[in-house]
């Protein structure tokens, strides 16, 4: 049933969509060139890699030393308009069509956390990830890691296509009220690198 709504309500959001699609599209390359779309490797269901795509809201602006300079000063106003809208977002109809993405999971984060996570965070890849979650519609980027998982744990162990359309409905509260957008001095979220590592540097923190 999860499949079959996700085909169903991301294909008719596609038609819908297809003018705001193409103009955003249209917009990019005007603004921030090509390509078009950013292109990045994400762990699925079970782990396994897929590629995730969304409209580009960052320009390729080098240091002296040939390096891409942080998000915060390649973030153009455009990009940040497509990100308060999660417009950005999408080119990612496409990916739940195809299958390795749902309308509603965990979040698909960096292939180089998997080794970071603990063996209850790893749970998260035990459902197929979505564009969005139960961590999205309870702080997005507001909130630290350690919530974000447990969060996103607690989904796979009461996911019900109940508490889907429920998460779709508060996404567009969320996206139409602009809220957590980003971490506080970050312009998503900053790195993940492990939840012990992390306990150290604050000191011995109240996440084991």
């Amino acid at each position: 049933m999860k499949r079959i709504v996700d085909v169903i309500l991301s294909l008719m959001l596609l038609i819908l969509l297809l003018p705001l699609i193409l103009m955003i599209g249209l917009l990019v390359r005007i603004k921030l060139g090509s390509p078009i779309l950013f292109k990045q490797e994400r762990p699925g269901l079970y782990e396994k890699p897929f590629y995730l795509y969304k409209f580009r809201s960052m320009n390729d602006q080098l240091d002296n030393d040939g390096q891409l300079l942080p998000d915060e000063q390649r973030l153009t106003s455009f990009g940040a308009f497509l990100r308060r809208y999660s417009l950005d977002e999408l080119p990612q109809l496409l990916i739940v069509l195809k299958g390795d993405l749902s309308l509603v999971g965990p979040r698909p984060l960096l292939m180089e956390y998997l080794p970071l996570y603990t063996k209850e965070q790893a749970k998260r890849h035990l459902v197929k990830p979505g564009i969005t979650g139960w961590a999205q519609v309870n702080g997005r980027n507001a909130i630290s890691w350690e919530e974000k998982f447990e969060l996103d744990v607690w989904y796979v162990n009461h996911q019900s296509l109940s508490l889907d359309l429920k998460i779709l409905w508060l996404t567009m509260k969320k996206v139409l009220k602009k809220e957590g957008v980003s971490q506080q001095h970050h312009v998503t979220m900053e790195k993940f690198k492990g939840s012990y590592a992390m306990e150290r540097e604050d000191g011995g923190s109240k996440h084991a």
